[in-house]
């Protein structure tokens, strides 16, 4: 817990008889190979004392109540209370309810603000909560059981109706961005894309596929005789925006379905993953009169990253309007507008056009007269943020050049073209730590020689993935940005007016900072963040 204490923990619970110091010393020493440990969570791992006592000790110290959970305690079905999701985020486990309060076991280790917001989620449900704490491992051994339960429960369940919440829910609980669900020979196979890499989760009696197809199709609002292409919408699960599309195949009908959280956080853009620096991020995007474009290839991110600049200039000072197909996350105090089938892009912009903003968000630049009408609103007083889908920041010209906005117009309008792709990060739990071998070292020194950056590989080192139920056993967890830079100075707007290639204006972009993504990727390698295999699935560099 974030609580300070009057001396170390450790030495306390050496006064108290729990422990010896010959323990403690032997703790310090796993917590300088694990330095994300808490010196309770060690001893509790080193198994040098009896575990009831040493949390009742430790939550006396922190003025708790200390248990060791075991499924036997669980009186309750955790998830009509919390989803996985919030359990495993919080680190923390209701268990037992009666009337108007709630028990609920939490990490040691876990902060206030946690607390706070399983206190406030289960005040909501008319639950005063009861605190417990216990071991980190503790609660991560009981959530992976549920894990296990859960995905056993997928293959088995008998009801229909169940059946495709457990998919559902359990998608939103590990983090899912969609679900496939697809009829194969000789059975129906459920996979979840995570972090951007499609897992396996279950595998479905072939004999349950007709009904699985009606019941996806009931709640998605799809015509039930029809088997050609539809899309549809989930509605009935608040928190989300379900987007449904299905398509048959020689098998059945695949469906996949799309995951939006209606009230996603956004985060900083420097959590995303863009280079820490002030000067930089205002030189890409404290812009006028202009249009900065992200570029990157679909599910690279590109609308997460608009909604962090847009979160970074948004004051009560100006008039920010979006134009989304759909509106993914809901800001408050901007003017969001979502596009359908009866509407276009280049429709709402004009009508936007005429609401007086100073910022507006375009979703994608898809077409030329989306393109054409960009340009002007850049060119009349505005400040447009849009994406487009290419392989870097330098292809962008070549994107705008093919819808056919001129020269002219690429030149004294576009500002910044950002690139991104997004990597996975080790998994926090299971990785390993080593040293770089030699053929990695060489990788990185010639990728730095290359484009003219000295990477500093003194007293640094990776990781070996490994796998745990925490990441699905893919030994990476969650997403990270690797970005690039285009800014346009006078000299490379000189060279798009005289009608250059790419290849020229990126040799001339050099001279003036431009970086390739390898160049931000190697330098996430060399923090430890992801690893050069991760980085070469992404971009190929060897």
């Amino acid at each position: 817990m974030d609580i300070k204490h009057r001396q170390p923990i450790g030495i306390e619970l050496v006064r108290r008889g729990v422990v010896t110091e010959a323990n403690i010393e032997s703790a310090l020493k796993y917590q300088k190979e694990h330095p994300d440990k808490k010196i309770g969570d060690i001893l509790y791992t080193l198994n040098v004392c009896d575990a009831q006592a040493l949390i009742n000790a430790i939550a006396e110290i922190e003025g708790e109540k200390g248990i060791i959970l075991t499924p036997n305690d669980i009186e309750i079905n955790v998830q009509d209370y919390i989803s996985l999701d919030v359990a495993k985020q919080n680190k923390a486990i209701p268990f037992a309810v009666s009337p108007g309060k709630i028990k609920v076991c939490f990490s040691s280790t876990i902060n206030r603000r946690s607390m706070e917001n399983i206190r406030l989620i289960l005040l909501n449900k008319g639950l005063v909560m009861e605190k417990y704490i216990t071991f980190e491992e503790n609660i991560k051994r009981i959530l992976d059981t549920f894990e296990g339960a859960v995905s056993e429960n997928m293959s088995t369940e008998k009801d229909i109706t169940t059946l495709v919440d457990s998919i559902i829910r359990t998608a939103i609980d590990k983090r899912a961005s969609d679900i496939h669900i697809e009829p194969l020979e000789d059975n129906v196979r459920v996979r979840y894309r995570i972090d951007g890499e499609l897992i396996t989760m279950a595998e479905i009696d072939k004999d349950k596929q007709t009904q699985l197809i009606g019941r996806l199709k009931a709640i998605s609002d799809m015509h039930q005789e029809k088997q050609e292409s539809q899309d549809g919408r989930i509605i009935m699960y608040p928190e989300y925006n379900i987007r449904v599309s299905s398509q048959k195949n020689i098998y059945g009908e695949k469906f996949v379905l799309r995951l939006l959280k209606k009230q996603q956080s956004i985060k900083e853009i420097f959590e995303l993953g863009f280079p820490n620096d002030e000067k930089l991020l205002n030189k890409c995007f404290n812009k006028r009169n202009s249009i900065v474009v992200v570029a990157a290839p679909t599910g690279e991110g590109k609308t997460t990253t608009l909604y962090s600049i847009i979160d970074y200039l948004n004051t009560p000072e100006i008039n920010v309007t979006t134009i989304e197909d759909p509106v993914e996350i809901r800001i408050p105090g901007l003017n969001q507008i979502e596009i359908d089938e009866r509407t276009s892009f280049s429709d709402s912009l004009r009508t936007v056009l005429r609401q007086d903003p100073d910022i507006i968000l375009v979703g994608e630049v898809r077409d030329n007269e989306t393109a054409e009408i960009a340009m002007q609103s850049g060119q009349t007083g505005h400040y447009v943020l849009s994406t487009i889908h290419t392989i870097d920041a330098i292809e962008v010209i070549t994107r705008l050049r093919k819808f056919g906005v001129s020269n002219y117009d690429i030149a004294s309008t576009l500002a910044t073209s950002v690139s991104q792709r997004l990597v996975r990060k080790i998994c926090p739990e299971c990785s390993r730590k080593r040293n770089f071998t030699d053929e990695e070292i060489k990788i990185i020194q010639t990728i730095g020689d290359r484009y003219g950056v000295k990477y500093d590989l003194k007293g640094k080192q990776t990781y070996d993935t490994v796998g745990c139920k925490h990441c699905n056993q893919t030994g990476y967890y969650e997403r990270i940005g690797i970005f690039e830079q285009l800014i346009l100075n006078e000299e490379l707007k000189q060279l798009i007016v005289d009608n250059k290639s790419t290849l020229e204006i990126k040799k001339e972009a050099a001279k003036y900072g431009y970086k390739p993504l390898i160049v931000d990727g190697i330098q996430k390698v060399v923090d430890g963040i992801t690893t050069l295999n991760e980085l070469n699935n992404k971009l190929v560099i060897y």
